[in-house]
């Protein structure tokens, strides 16, 4: 919403609302008018907004899932395990036949599925939770190993996740990679980005392609065009919110074929 040059944002999720702009008055005013039709309680500055941590700081806003991490590694009794510096190990790499079937698959697909809604603020398992995602409906003893490794990590990294920091006129940028046919069962790349506003990450993701890629190239190509798709979204966002961007965004790729092409 603009109103005389001030904006007012307002994120709605079933019966819980965030509500904020440039205008702290024009804020007030629209919770208000809000109370007028509907029965709301005011919960006052964010603190905790589902399963998301908000720690204000002189600086900028630090969004964490701590609870929502402790909650899951207590309901599968890890919470002191003995912390691992990777999600995942380089190798061996995981595989559809690896190992022996799961005879109860119920607590791997529990816990990769809390995990899919912890990469809100954790892009750094973002690779991992898509790898093992892949394994939900025949998870083997190996994927189960992967998965208690991703606890592991999770219970030595309480507090990471996304630090919004204030600042003038950031620019757009991102990062493109490929994984080319770095799946052994079916040799579908896997391409991922990481999108940045200035030094903090907005927006991130690791999927598979749609289809065999033929060389590195092709596999790095089309992840920078799926990365200048998003890109673009984000542009469009933004210029919605009123925060127009001034720069052409970058796409970085490390891929001299696909930087050429």
């Amino acid at each position: 919403m603009n109103h005389n040059g001030h904006y007012v944002y307002l994120l709605v999720y079933v019966d819980d609302i965030l509500v904020t702009g440039s205008s702290s008055s024009l804020v007030q005013r629209i919770i208000e008018d809000i109370a007028r039709k509907f029965f709301i309680k005011d919960m006052g500055a964010l603190g905790y907004f589902l399963g998301l941590k908000a720690i204000r700081t002189p600086n900028g806003l630090h969004l964490m899932q701590r609870k929502y991490i402790t909650d899951l590694l207590n309901k599968v009794d890890m919470l002191h395990a003995k912390p691992v510096s990777t999600p995942l190990p380089s190798s061996p790499k995981l595989t559809l036949n690896s190992s022996t079937t799961l005879s109860d698959p119920h607590e791997y697909r529990m816990i990769v599925g809390s995990l899919q809604y912890l990469a809100l603020t954790r892009p750094d398992i973002s690779y991992a939770i898509n790898k093992l995602s892949q394994y939900m409906h025949r998870p083997t003893t190996d994927h189960w190993q992967a998965v208690k490794r991703v606890l592991r990590y999770l219970s030595g990294t309480l507090t990471h996740g996304i630090f919004l920091q204030k600042q003038k006129n950031p620019m757009l940028h991102a990062f493109s990679d490929a994984d080319w046919a770095g799946d052994s069962d079916d040799y579908v790349s896997t391409n991922a980005y990481i999108i940045y506003l200035g030094s903090q990450p907005i927006s991130w993701t690791s999927k598979k392609q749609k289809g065999v890629a033929r060389s590195s190239t092709e596999a790095e190509y089309r992840s920078v065009a799926n990365t200048a798709a998003e890109v673009r979204w984000v542009v469009s966002l933004l210029r919605e919110l009123g925060l127009p961007i001034r720069q052409t965004p970058t796409i970085y790729c490390d891929n001299i074929g696909a930087t050429y092409l």
